[in-house]
Formats: C-alpha cells, sequence, structure tokens
C-alpha cells in the first residue's frame, strides 16, 4: 500500500496494480510515458475481464487493486466494473490519479472507489497548463468533491486530517535539464505544513524515515504510531493487522484513516 502511496489505508497490505494505455494529461516529466504516450494497438497486453481481475486478486489473497501507472479516468467504464466485481469479492479498489476529470464524471467515478491518492502537480494555473496540457482549478475542485463529497463518512472534511506528502521530482521524458527536488526542500515543505495545523505530512521519493512515519497529531503526545523505511514497515501499533484499533496506543486519540 506503501507504493501507491497511501499511508493511512490499510498500512502494509498487499495491492494488484495495474494500469492501460493513453493519458488525458500531458505531463512533460511523466514518468509513466512509455503507457501514458502509447496507444493500445502500439502495446503488448493481456485482456483481462473485471471478474477475472477481482479473482486473481482474491487466489493471491491481494486486498486492494489499483488503477494505476496511466490515469484511470480515461478507462473509466473498465474501472468501475473492475472497483464493483472487486467489492463483491471483499476487494478495495484504488484509484491513483492526477484528478483531471469533469465535474459529470466524478460521482460515478469515486462512488465506485475505497481510496485515492490525487496528485498535485503544482500551484498555478500557468504551470499546469504549460507543463501537463491541464488546468488547475479542475484537479483542485476533483480534490475538493473526493474529500468532501464522495461517500465521506459524517465529520470529515478538507482540513487537518486529510494526509499530504511532497513528493521529490526526478528528470524524465522531456524534463531532463532540470535537477531532482533537494531532500532539505520536501523536509522544509514538511515542516512548514506541520507548523500550519495538518496532522499528517510525509515526504516522498526520498529516504526519509522520519518523513515516512505516522504521527499521534496530539501535541501533547506526538507517538510514532507506524514507522516505515521506504515501503517497509518496522513498527505498527496502530493497524487491526497489528492489533491496534486506530487509536494511539499512548493518548488515545483517533487517527484519521482505514486501519
Amino acid at each position: 500500500m506503501e507504493k501507491k502511496p497511501l499511508n493511512h489505508f490499510h498500512p502494509g497490505s498487499s495491492v494488484l496494480s495495474f494500469g492501460t494505455a493513453g493519458c488525458n494529461s500531458g505531463c512533460r516529466f511523466c514518468q509513466n510515458f512509455d503507457i501514458a504516450k502509447a496507444r493500445s494497438i502500439d502495446k503488448l497486453s493481456v485482456g483481462a475481464s473485471p471478474e477475472k481481475i477481482a479473482q486473481i486478486a482474491a487466489s493471491r489473497g491481494i486486498d486492494s487493486v489499483a488503477f494505476t501507472y496511466n490515469d484511470p479516468i480515461v478507462f473509466a467504464e473498465y474501472a468501475i466494473d473492475t472497483a464493483q466485481a472487486c467489492r463483491a469479492l471483499g476487494i478495495h479498489p484504488i484509484a491513483v490519479t492526477a484528478g483531471y476529470m469533469s465535474a459529470e464524471a466524478r460521482p460515478d467515478f469515486y462512488a465506485a472507489m475505497d481510496a485515492a491518492n490525487i496528485d498535485l502537480k503544482g500551484f498555478t494555473e500557468d504551470f499546469y497548463w504549460k507543463v501537463t496540457g491541464t488546468h488547475l482549478a479542475d484537479v483542485l475542485a476533483t480534490i475538493d468533491y473526493a474529500v468532501n463529497e464522495a461517500r465521506t463518512p459524517e465529520g470529515e472534511h478538507l482540513g487537518p486530517d486529510v494526509p499530504l506528502r511532497f513528493s521529490a521530482f526526478h528528470p524524465s521524458y522531456r524534463i531532463m535539464d532540470v535537477p531532482p527536488t533537494p531532500h532539505e526542500t520536501l523536509t522544509r515543505a514538511r515542516a512548514i505544513a506541520l507548523a500550519e495545523g495538518l496532522h499528517y505530512v510525509y515526504a516522498g521519493n526520498v529516504h526519509d524515515r522520519e518523513g515516512d512515519t505516522t504521527y499521534c497529531p496530539n501535541p501533547q503526545c506526538h507517538a510514532k504510531l507506524i514507522e516505515r523505511d521506504w515501503y517497509r514497515i518496522i513498527a505498527d501499533r496502530l493497524s487491526a493487522s497489528s492489533g491496534g484499533n486506530g487509536h494511539c496506543p499512548q493518548c488515545g486519540t483517533a487517527i484519521a484513516g482505514r486501519w
């Protein structure tokens, strides 16, 4: 699950990941450009029905299926059918997406998903249009919808309990002349977000055990709850699979997520 990356959704559990071909974003730094920029006829692929995907995951004891590599909105109907087949077998459907979709597409898509990682790639419309060929406002609207409207339990809102990850840039595809994000930039961004009151902030695409660890948000506690080293979980005091109950064992604070 940490590879998706989702730190607050059944940590350490197994995930079957798959994608198709093509994408509705034109990111100049795409790390999956051989898939995202391909037509289906250009790729050697394996046909799989939604039911077959769900059955394979179930037969191997896999807990979740992730729609990833290229944006699942381009195969939304297939993703929704697969999500429904997975849920019928007790398997969680997960979307890994850039969030660029219309308001009309959001309800059906997010109603089918149990979790989502939405990749906010920048902070200005100028960046979005020049570097991704998409629009910032649409992505922000998707994030707002996913948190505040899509199958949201009562009491959850777009606020300090939504996990945030700052991921390092790495040169790829058509942007090879820009260096990787310095580790200290991620550390500083994480510190600023925490100081602003966000409860769960992580550093991604770098080796940072502190930045990967889930802490209790109670300022009088701050206990380590799930300690990670890259994708490996070193200690877990929170998840149901490890005997936890979704609350900090030290102070009793409820921790946002699915454990």
